[in-house]
């Protein structure tokens, strides 16, 4: 098992929990509608900050939007590794800021009742808690709003996708993972980066300490005057990067605008099921890319959405 099993509920919990978050989420800012298994388009509530996501129709549009997606990512990660090279922690800090003031304007949207000036309220509490989530380093806010921010970015992205295109890039996702993690090394470094030089990390975050390790800090509290922590103290981390948890919320996205609830929560079924295989089957101090695991469970619960279908239309 790669963490002990406490931790592992805590990171699977989390991770579902967001899941749901994330289809809520969609769901409310969903121009199209599975109404008793027809699909319709209804008025949906625009985007924070005058984002506007456009509508898309035909095949090709969704196929060049899935051209400029996969292209917009290896920029962010080639840009991401070129600040990292330069040591440009300022400039990655204030991106990631801005990133996640407007993710969490996006969720924090979807539960504030329209008020005048509704966009100066989101700002008042979406940018104290991006300060302290990058600039202040607190577990409990950093985890807190990972469950909001991924949701809201996954609302921008999932009218920019159809069925077709979400498994064309979960396969490609899933090959760079693998590329990233076990050839490469990159997914560590960058990981190492985040957590040592800039403090923070995108993705769910918890710190804990082994049996032998708090054996130890009991021993040592007992003779306060001299209890400290040393550097032979070792504190272990259990990490779950952002990107596994936002595909996951895009593809049920999709699925919710294409079949239905039903199918959405199918998708958040299985890739919990497939997270839950590669935490409780890894072997502990070795980094596995977590894609291939999820994007397995998702094609297994999209499978079964169109078994579902199939046999009981």
């Amino acid at each position: 098992m790669k963490h002990n099993l406490k931790i592992t509920f805590i990171l699977l919990g989390m991770f579902l929990i967001t899941q749901f978050i994330g289809v809520y989420v969609v769901n409310y800012y969903s121009s199209v509608k599975v109404i008793q298994g027809n699909v319709e388009e209804v008025a949906s509530p625009d985007l924070p900050f005058g984002l506007e996501t456009p509508k898309l129709e035909a095949t090709g549009e969704f196929n060049w939007a899935l051209t400029s997606i996969i292209f917009s990512f290896m920029i962010a990660v080639f840009l991401l590794l070129f600040l990292t090279k330069l040591n440009a922690e300022f400039f990655i800090k204030l991106w990631f800021f801005f990133v996640i003031v407007i993710a969490l304007g996006i969720f924090f949207n979807t539960i504030i009742p329209d008020v005048k000036y509704k966009v100066l309220y989101l700002l008042a509490i979406s940018l104290p808690l991006s300060f302290i989530k990058i600039y202040k380093r607190d577990f409990f806010v950093h985890n807190t709003t990972e469950l909001f921010v991924y949701p809201g970015i996954a609302s921008v992205f999932v009218p920019l996708l159809n069925i077709y295109t979400i498994i064309v890039l979960l396969i490609i996702i899933s090959i760079y993972d693998i590329w990233a993690v076990w050839h490469s090394g990159i997914m560590q470094k960058m990981a190492k980066y985040q957590i040592n030089k800039l403090n923070i990390f995108s993705g769910f975050f918890i710190p804990y300490a082994s049996k032998k390790v708090k054996e130890k800090l009991k021993t040592m509290k007992s003779n306060a005057k001299s209890f400290r922590l040393k550097k032979g103290i070792k504190v272990n981390v259990a990490i779950l990067g952002g990107g596994d948890v936002v595909f996951p919320i895009i593809t049920a996205g999709v699925m919710l605008k294409t079949l239905g609830l039903f199918s959405a929560l199918l998708v958040v079924v299985g890739a919990t099921i497939g997270l839950g295989y590669l935490f409780f089957f890894a072997e502990k101090k070795k980094f596995y890319p977590a894609m291939p695991f999820i994007s397995a469970g998702i094609f297994a619960g999209i499978l079964v959405s169109y078994l579902v279908i199939f046999l009981f239309r």
